[in-house]
């Protein structure tokens, strides 16, 4: 397939290959939206019904166009205020590959909302309008793609039909926003001027911008190489179940399952239980299709070892040679998610891969100005807020830092009283 070339969601004659996910983040009314839209509408990855359904509802709200938005934009709420509130998520496939779209809103007021949708993304699609170019929100969306060390950023220059399809423009905007992104240690970004409403580059290369010789968006979502990005040197493998087959046939089965979160798991490796320190092999993969010798990351598998060992749900079995710390105190960026402010001393619960403990807030560092990176001495967190906290945990928890593992250097904190969950976070350094 050619650059541009349309891809037919329906023409499955190739096996589809890795899943892709991608978040999108940008301003109130610079077309996430309606870019998402022409996606699943160009690469036919809607029903006909479902188009049937947007084309009366635009002409119900008296658009003039048959408006895309509005099948993502799926709360009542967001259709009538024409912003987008909650997360929503989209899944469609081409002969190339599988995607799962995280549609998360752009106001400063729903933060919490885009960390939750961007935390397992691979790839973070923001879009700019070109007619306003590089704005605060842009910035603080860069930020927060670079906070979650989303590997890959693709800069959509969108609404280009609205500035006459200007080179000058385009260039303009991405010779601003490049600095930007240098600063924040962004690894890879891709700019490409597109106009969501009409099509332009979204799907198939524009003919009104033969200026621009790189490929489509989607184009670029089917043939971007993703598995280096994952961590394949450090092998670790969180237990989330304990699998005991209560029959005369399997009775002496004992497995282990879970999601493995970094490395590469072979049969026959030795391997370290945590935090137990003990020792042993792995005797067996076994997946829903059969056994299998080699496990990589977010595979969903279940590990039988050789030793009839104590292991648990929150244990996590890893390489015996280059184990994480099994650490209690953990430096961390956080976004505040409650609606209660947080202050030093507050007792939450941590959930920290497939292990729950309690956790205290001994120290809350400084908050971050996302517009300025500049940071804020702070006597508290408030909702939206992101800052660094230092948190002692009530049992030890096998972290790295997210910089190297976004698995095992991520967690969440609840609200024990509410069991809401009041903060995304980070770690730095585990200790």
């Amino acid at each position: 397939m050619t650059p541009g070339a349309a891809t037919n969601g329906h023409a499955l004659r190739t096996r589809t290959s890795e899943l892709l996910r991608f978040a999108t983040a940008g301003s109130v009314d610079d077309g996430k939206s309606t870019l998402i839209g022409r996606l699943l509408h160009d690469s036919k990855a809607i029903f006909e019904d479902q188009l049937e359904h947007v084309v009366q509802t635009s002409a119900r709200r008296g658009d003039s166009y048959v408006n895309l938005a509005l099948l993502t934009d799926g709360l009542r709420a967001e259709r009538e205020q024409g912003i987008t509130i909650d997360v929503a998520y989209r899944y469609f496939q081409t002969p190339r590959r599988k995607f799962v779209i995280a549609d998360t809103p752009g106001h400063e007021q729903y933060t919490r909302n885009m960390v939750t949708g961007a935390s397992t993304a691979d790839l973070s699609v923001v879009l700019v309008d070109a007619r306003k170019g590089v704005i605060e929100q842009t910035r603080r969306h860069a930020y927060i793609a670079s906070l979650l060390r989303i590997p890959h950023v693709v800069v959509c220059v969108n609404k280009m039909d609205l500035v006459e399809y200007d080179e000058a423009v385009f260039e303009h905007i991405v010779e601003d926003l490049t600095d930007w992104t240098a600063r924040l240690g962004i690894p890879d970004v891709t700019f490409i001027p597109i106009s969501a409403l009409h099509g332009d580059n979204v799907v198939d290369r524009s003919t009104a911008m033969r200026w621009y010789d790189g490929p489509p968006l989607l184009y670029h979502l089917e043939h971007l190489v993703i598995a280096p990005d994952r961590n394949l040197a450090q092998v670790r493998f969180p237990v989330q179940w304990v699998i005991r087959p209560n029959n005369d046939e399997h009775h002496d089965y004992r497995g282990y399952a879970g999601t493995v979160g970094g490395g590469m798991l072979h049969v026959g490796d030795d391997v370290l239980v945590l935090p137990s320190g003990l020792r042993t092999q792995i005797d067996s993969i076994d997946t829903f299709d059969g056994p299998v010798e080699t496990a990589f990351p977010t595979m969903s598998v279940t590990v039988r070892v050789k030793d009839n060992l104590d292991i648990s749900r929150g244990d996590m079995i890893v390489e015996a040679d280059d184990p994480p710390a099994a650490a209690r105190e953990l430096d961390a960026m956080v976004c505040w998610m409650g609606e209660t402010p947080l202050r030093s001393g507050a007792r939450l619960v941590i959930k920290h891969t497939t292990r729950t403990t309690r956790a205290r807030i001994d120290e809350l560092d400084y908050r971050v100005d996302v517009n300025t990176l500049t940071h804020e001495p702070a006597g508290e967190l408030a909702l939206n807020e992101i800052g660094r906290v230092r948190l002692r945990a009530g049992a030890p928890l096998m972290a790295d830092p997210y910089a190297n593992n976004r698995t095992t250097g991520s967690f969440i904190l609840i609200d024990e009283a509410s069991n809401d969950t009041v903060a995304a976070g980070m770690v730095l350094a585990a200790r």
